[in-house]
């Protein structure tokens, strides 16, 4: 690894700066440094939603040989397989892994009981979601996630680089400053497959048992653990620090 921002050695005031003026509001710029500071210690863990196809696209702008895994919880739509599917199509030199939770689906219904996710949403994503991407992130230096400031209150302080204390890694945030619509423009211009739950009410897209369609006028993400109190997985915290 190149360079010398770590976990360990953060310090906000030594934080390089982006430039958003460009025509990507500063995500081209954020991936190539990103690339050149981390290299091979660098992970994308994508959910394969619309943000993550404009990653992708610009991931292999830069590198065509990018490391991007996937949270195979067992519980997705089969809408989304179908977007795996097509994205490997189109991008052929792309590292997928898969990784999945060490119980599957079944295994788990015995230990914890059936459906959890409705008794326990926390504790499921927490067994099929936050522990597989830890075994996932083990060795890196770096993640790269789609989160936009403009998706949810909770997200809306997201900086480029994060110091993300649930995993011990700098976390990457390229897209924080697109709106949904330059992300479906973009989409458009450049043709790229996408998951097709999203032009049916699905903003936001997780595991078919915890995703409803959203009304017009809802907010993006009430779809997501509907009437549970639930907004997000776990996978990224409330606020940033430092």
């Amino acid at each position: 690894m190149n360079g010398s921002l770590t976990f360990d050695n953060w310090d906000p005031k030594q934080l390089p700066h982006f430039p958003i003026d460009d025509e990507s509001n500063g995500a081209q710029e954020v991936i190539r440094w990103s690339f050149a500071h981390y290299g091979p210690d660098l992970v994308y863990a994508c959910s394969f939603g619309a943000e993550s196809m404009v990653l992708i696209d610009l991931l292999s702008q830069v590198s065509p040989k990018i490391r991007l895994v996937f949270l195979d919880t067992g519980l997705h739509f089969r809408e989304t397989y179908e977007t795996i599917d097509a994205v490997v199509r189109r991008y052929p030199k792309l590292h997928l892994e898969r990784i999945r939770p060490e119980l599957s689906v079944v295994e788990q219904g015995v230990v914890h009981g059936e459906r959890l996710w409705e008794r326990n949403p926390d504790l499921c994503c927490h067994l099929r979601k936050i522990l597989p991407l830890k075994q996932a992130l083990s060795g890196a230096a770096a993640w790269i996630s789609g989160l936009r400031r403009e998706q949810s209150p909770i997200r809306q302080f997201t900086r480029f680089l994060n110091r993300d204390e649930k995993f011990g890694l700098i976390k990457i945030c390229p897209l924080i400053h697109w709106t949904e619509a330059e992300v479906w423009e973009y989409i458009r211009v450049r043709d790229l497959p996408y998951n097709k739950l999203h032009i049916q009410g699905y903003p936001s897209i997780g595991c078919a048992p915890c995703t409803r369609p959203v009304a017009k006028g809802e907010d993006p993400r009430a779809g997501r653990w509907s009437g549970t109190g639930k907004t997000e997985c776990g996978l990224h915290p409330s606020s940033w620090k430092g």
